[in-house]
């Protein structure tokens, strides 16, 4: 494949020409990488069997990772779908568009390949200008993994898409960074109570207003219906180490004992006890609030990876609302990579 083509659109007034590119690749089996609020998604057509391989094969990603499916609005659901609980209608009628991925039994004419052979299928209303008009103009569903090698950190910009898969794609819209910058919280509305397979962009409180009880699970037989929850994910290539908020004592500790060993240490810092501790390209500071934190995040995993440092240290968040998502990608890059 030669040079993956990058089309740059206006958040603000998406040139409708310019989508259309984008949805003659997807008509013909190609790959187009989509902004959407919370990361940027690899897009091919659901119901292309061909299609959907190849997104496996550009991501490097396990075939029994299923894939979620982007449709334009609630009414496009019933091409997966043949039920829908009622409480999945009341999220979908309040979430959507938005950061909220809804488990559904699926159709039987769905590929396999989209679901890893389970019998449901994740489905989501991206909160974006393009991604709506490029789905509006499609008029089907697009799966959406992120845009990424698998089990690096989630691209949050075109040219982490770019980075990644060049040559691999055939094709990015580029409209800038996703506002977000964590995935989407994927929910099981299959059962009930519903339950959470992974938690992201909505809060698991903001749930809970909508629909009352939902839980959270640890049961492998659920997880395996939702992306993010097994093999690598989040992990750059060096090693993540998280250590308590605004914990000085143990911030300096732990750059003392990596600087003995002699690793080239980066750090990930938010509170303002920490910030002149080290200070350098290697050590980011961010602002405090979670909403800057997790737009960022990824955005600065892979930019310590830029620069070769061996360790990066992490202030932890506190874990409610949104801080509770940044908490699950930090823990799981720092598992990958202990």
């Amino acid at each position: 494949m030669p040079t993956t083509k990058i089309i740059q659109l206006s958040l603000e007034h998406p040139d409708a020409d310019k989508i259309r590119c984008a949805v003659e690749v997807l008509h013909a089996g190609g790959l187009v990488a989509f902004p959407t609020e919370t990361v940027y998604g690899l897009g091919a057509d659901a119901m292309n069997a061909g299609a959907v391989q190849k997104v496996f094969e550009a991501k490097r990603r396990p075939s029994d990772n299923p894939l979620i499916v982007h449709v334009a609005s609630l009414e496009n659901v019933q091409q997966f779908t043949a039920s829908v609980s009622e409480k999945g209608l009341k999220l979908a009628r309040r979430f959507w568009p938005g950061p909220l991925t809804l488990v559904f039994q699926k159709k039987i004419n769905i590929p396999d390949g989209v679901t890893a052979g389970l019998e449901t299928v994740a489905l989501r209303v991206p909160d974006h200008p393009v991604t709506l008009e490029l789905l509006r103009q499609f008029k089907g569903g697009i799966v959406g993994p992120s845009a990424n090698v698998s089990g690096k950190p989630s691209p949050t910009s075109a040219e982490h898409v770019y980075n990644d898969l060049n040559g691999k794609i055939d094709l990015i819209l580029d409209a800038g960074s996703t506002t977000i910058g964590i995935e989407s919280t994927v929910l099981d509305v299959t059962i009930d109570p519903p339950v959470i397979l992974r938690i992201g962009g909505l809060s698991y409180e903001d749930i809970e207003k909508v629909i009352g009880d939902v839980r959270c699970t640890n049961e492998a037989e659920l997880l395996r219906r939702s992306p993010g929850t097994r093999h690598r994910h989040y992990a750059p290539n060096a090693q993540v180490i998280l250590f308590t908020k605004a914990d000085e004592k143990n911030y300096k500790l732990l750059i003392q004992q990596n600087k003995k060993l002699q690793k080239k240490i980066g750090s990930i810092t938010y509170s303002k006890s920490l910030a002149d501790i080290e200070q350098s390209s290697f050590h980011v500071v961010m602002k405090s609030s979670i909403e800057y934190v997790a737009r960022n995040l990824f955005k600065a995993l892979r930019e310590l990876d830029r620069q070769e440092v061996d360790v990066i240290l992490v202030e932890s968040v506190e874990e409610k609302g949104l801080g509770a998502a940044v908490m699950d990608r930090l823990r799981k890059a720092a598992f990958h990579n202990s």
